[in-house]
């Protein structure tokens, strides 16, 4: 299964992702994260497209966490459900199509 179709398949679950990756200032790094999005990011505007997640267990308290798929080594769906509402507090506009109910 490609990190594409993992994303996809844990946002369609609503199941939160182990995700490893490496970062260019810390190195490899694994975090649990909500799966958020893939597509361009609003911050960077290089037009990239990019995992996009919300890191829930970053020493530095949680936060978006927008990754190059180049430096992604692996996205595993755990068992842990979430709610969308916990986390979505703007009007979405996916790139990736789910059923979020009002969250979509």
């Amino acid at each position: 299964m490609t990190h594409y179709n993992s994303l996809v398949r844990a946002i369609n679950n609503r199941v939160l992702v182990n995700l490893t990756f490496n970062s260019n200032e810390k190195g490899i790094i694994s975090r649990l994260c909500v799966p958020f999005d893939y597509g361009p990011s609003r911050r960077y505007r290089d037009c990239q497209d990019r995992f996009h997640f919300y890191d829930l267990d970053s020493p530095d308290g949680n936060h978006n966490l927008s990754i190059l798929p180049n430096q992604v080594i692996t996205i595993s769906l755990t068992s842990r459900n979430f709610e969308p509402g916990d986390y979505v507090h703007w009007e979405p506009q996916w790139h990736v199509s789910r059923d979020w109910g009002r969250y979509s």
